[in-house]
């Protein structure tokens, strides 16, 4: 008789839809109130960095936006056409670095906010299994000003590195939004990591440990943050929910794993 030898399955990872994440929060009104603070807060920082941002980037390009070469000849309008698609291109890319520099001043400001929103929906969501160390107090604030700060500037270097990445044809596009969106998913689950008092490196470990849920995760701010101008209000309004979302999914998984 032979023997049969049954493998364990692997544990399926866990998922909480974002349309459970929006249930959720509508049914505890506590959180949907301060959703609507920070929503408000984000937008208003946001958009007063943004301003600022593009009249920089404009001081410092005003010339080169304003005196394109003279279409003269065969050459002359070569050069005509290469200056309007490279202005084309420079106001494009100008715009969403504009927009991620003056949301990561937002993030950096309303991390406090945002981390007390996270640690009460994953107390709501935990219940008894809250972990206790995940819990919102004062040193755990000063300890969220201080990460979500390296959370920003770490974001300036991937705002750098994708500047030069999206000038590779094709490929580059790609790896700029992937980029994008796993740097989507270390904003969110750095508010209930911190709290746990994991360093960076651990924090992207995590990204890379659970890559299909961190994709999940991030996919829809990286698609909302391309899109210039509306990127301002549709970030600002999804950012709650999607810290919750986020929060929850993380919860979830470390729950998960004990």
């Amino acid at each position: 008789m032979k023997n049969r030898h049954h493998t364990t399955p692997p544990p399926v990872t866990p998922w909480i839809p974002l349309s459970s994440t929006l249930g959720f929060m509508i049914r505890h009104k506590r959180l949907l109130g301060w959703s609507l603070i920070l929503f408000a807060a984000t937008f208003v920082l946001t958009w007063i960095g943004y301003l600022l941002t593009v009249d920089f980037i404009n001081n410092l390009t005003g010339n080169f936006a304003l005196h394109p070469p003279p279409a003269d000849g065969i050459w002359g309008w070569v050069k005509n056409k290469g200056w309007l698609i490279g202005s084309w291109l420079f106001i494009v890319i100008s715009r969403i670095v504009a927009f991620y520099l003056a949301f990561l001043l937002a993030y950096t400001v309303t991390t406090p906010g945002y981390a007390f929103l996270s640690s009460a929906a994953e107390k709501l969501y935990a219940g008894k299994h809250f972990d206790p160390d995940a819990g919102f107090t004062l040193p755990g604030i000063l300890r969220d000003i201080f990460e979500g700060l390296k959370i920003a500037l770490f974001g300036i270097l991937v705002t750098i590195a994708a500047l030069f990445v999206n000038f590779i044809p094709g490929i580059g596009q790609a790896a700029v939004f992937l980029l994008y969106t796993y740097y989507s998913t270390l904003m969110f689950i750095d508010y209930p990591a911190s709290r746990r008092r994991w360093s960076l490196g651990r924090k992207i470990g995590w990204l890379r440990n659970h890559s299909s849920p961190a994709f999940r995760i991030g996919i829809l701010p990286a698609l909302v943050s391309m899109i210039p101008l509306v990127n301002i209000f549709a970030m600002a309004l999804l950012f709650p929910i999607l810290t919750i979302h986020a929060t929850l999914n993380f919860a979830a998984i470390e729950l998960g794993r004990k």
